[in-house]
This record gives C-alpha cells, sequence and structure tokens, in this order.
C-alpha cells in the first residue's frame, strides 16, 4: 500500500468530494491549519483516499465493516512504502477516518463501517524533574530565555500559544493574575500566574526596546536587519530550549512541549484536579489527560491523598 500518492487537486469521486466537505466543515469549525495538514488532511488524502482508489473504492456506500477492518489491517501489516507505522500512527489514522465517516452519518450519508481502533502499549511519557528545569533556566544566557522556561514549567503552555501572547494578555483580577491564551481552534482561556511570575513579566516587559516592530509579549534578542525586533517564533523557543538543556548538562532530546508534559505530571502529582488541569491546558475533554499521563504510579496517588488529608 503506497501512503505518498496524494489524490488529484480536483475530487473525481463521490468520495473525494465527501472528504474534502469534510475537511472544510474542520475549517469552519475553527481547527488551525496545522492540524488540518498534519493531521486530517494528511490521514485522509495521503493515506485513506489512496488505499481506496486502489481498491476500486469511490462512494462512502462501499466503506461497510469488512472493508474499514481491511483498511486498517493492512495499516497494521505493512505500514506502507516508509516503513512499518507504529501502534500509535495506525490509531492517529484510523481514528481519523472514524471522524470522517461519523460526520459522514450525520450528513445522512449512508454507512455502516465504525473503524475499530487497535490497543495501544502503554507509553512512558519521559518528563523533566523540577531540579532539571530550574539548571535550565540557571543555564539560559539571557533573562528572556530563563523567562520563557519559568512560564513554560509553570503554565504548560505550548510554544505557539507563548509566542502569540502580547502585553495585554496579561491579566489582574484582585490579587490574582492571568494569562489570556488563544489556543487550538481559536478557543481562549486564562491560565493562572503564580505572583513571582507575574513580577519577572513585569520587569521583562519595563525593558522591551521601545522600537520593538510587534506588539508580541516575547521578542528576539537581537535586531533584524531592518533595524528592529521581531516576535519569536516556536522553532526560536525550540533551540533556546535545547540549547538551555546542552548547557545545563540533560544528554537527553529536550524540546519545548516536554516543559508542557513535565508541567501536567507535576500538577497531577501534587494532586490537582484533572478537570481544573485540562482547562489550564486547553484540553476540552479528560481523554488526552488519561491517556498521556497514565506514566503515573501508585506512589503518586498515594502521596495526592496523603497530601489533601493533611490539609487543615
Amino acid at each position: 500500500m503506497s501512503t505518498s500518492k496524494v489524490v488529484s487537486q480536483t475530487p473525481s469521486t463521490p468520495l473525494e468530494r465527501l472528504v474534502g466537505d469534510f475537511l472544510a466543515s474542520c475549517r469552519a469549525r475553527g481547527l488551525s491549519p496545522a492540524t488540518l495538514k498534519r493531521g486530517y488532511g494528511l490521514h485522509l488524502e495521503r493515506v485513506f483516499l489512496p488505499w481506496c482508489e486502489q481498491n476500486g473504492i469511490t462512494s462512502v456506500e462501499q466503506l461497510d465493516q469488512r472493508t474499514i477492518d481491511r483498511f486498517s489491517s493492512k495499516l497494521l501489516s505493512d505500514g506502507g512504502d516508509r516503513g512499518q507505522l507504529s501502534r500509535f500512527s495506525v490509531h492517529s489514522y484510523v481514528r481519523t477516518v472514524g471522524q470522517f465517516l461519523s460526520w459522514c452519518r450525520k450528513e445522512g450519508e449512508e454507512t455502516t463501517g465504525k473503524p475499530q481502533l487497535p490497543r495501544l502499549p502503554r507509553r512512558l511519557l519521559d518528563v523533566l524533574s523540577r531540579a532539571e528545569i530550574e539548571a535550565m533556566e540557571d543555564a539560559a544566557p539571557y533573562e528572556r530565555d530563563k523567562l520563557i522556561i519559568r512560564v513554560l514549567a509553570d503554565t504548560g503552555l505550548r510554544a505557539g500559544e507563548l509566542c502569540g501572547l502580547r502585553a495585554e494578555d496579561l491579566m489582574r483580577s484582585d490579587r490574582r493574575a492571568y494569562l489570556k491564551v488563544q489556543g487550538k481552534g481559536l478557543q481562549e482561556r486564562l491560565v493562572p500566574l503564580p505572583p513571582a511570575l507575574v513580577r519577572r513579566i513585569d520587569r521583562y516587559q519595563r525593558a522591551r526596546p521601545v522600537d520593538a516592530d510587534t506588539d508580541r509579549l516575547f521578542i528576539g534578542v537581537r535586531r533584524t536587519i531592518g533595524g528592529g525586533y521581531e516576535g519569536l517564533t516556536p522553532s526560536g523557543v525550540l533551540q533556546l530550549v535545547h540549547g538551555a538543556a546542552e548547557r545545563a548538562g540533560i544528554t537527553r532530546r529536550v524540546h519545548s512541549h516536554l516543559l508542557r508534559h513535565s508541567f501536567a505530571t507535576e500538577a497531577l502529582r501534587r494532586g490537582m484536579n484533572p478537570i481544573q488541569l485540562a482547562r489550564i491546558l486547553g484540553h476540552n475533554s479528560l481523554r488526552m489527560i488519561e491517556s498521556v499521563y497514565s506514566h503515573l504510579t501508585p506512589d503518586d496517588g498515594y502521596d495526592a491523598l496523603i497530601a489533601m488529608l493533611a490539609r487543615p
């Protein structure tokens, strides 16, 4: 099975047109272009539709249970031209097809196939300890970099969310402070900030160059060719996090999203309500919390319970 072939730009079959309509509905719901391109679009247009074309499937009515099971089995058996796909990748592809077929049924299309998601092995999630995060912060060369590492570690923001912050997104209410964050699907949420971190952000803002070319909160440390300053990019965040980890002597791969995982793990270990954590992280349900952070041990649950009972 080839996973590299792309269907024609002009949909030629009823099934291809339905996939196009489904992706359009996803865009209308506010899904990010990156999610559509690397997720739904990749899974449907570069994997599912080429397989359907090879097997003479041109309409959604042909996607009965037996046909959908054949598609899932093919993915599991050979994984396409690029070699064996992991069960996690297959799970993601099959889930997307299931979402597409569910949308088809809601639109009145006749289809009986319902993909069976393959069982996933428990994947141990590597996280950073608080001591490692402090070492990274100490090793960072600029105050901006130190502050970014601390914000990521203490709020769980995604790199793209951090880069999108503006000065006015620091919200104050009585003695509490929040970051107004625009997450996936253009959904806004308020992320709590500890007082010490608020004071550091205030100091950083006061030292901000007056001739910055952007209203972004975090900007480059050096001037551009044009003489101004531009907003920091997610790739820039990745580079500074990776560099700080190397300077701190951390030998394993460290990336910005690992700080998000580390924040969530620490919050759960300290007994934070998973519903509250899901809201802070920008998840619409607890499914991601349950699946990603299943690496927590029984000892973590015991410690959280004892800490809760010890509170007055």
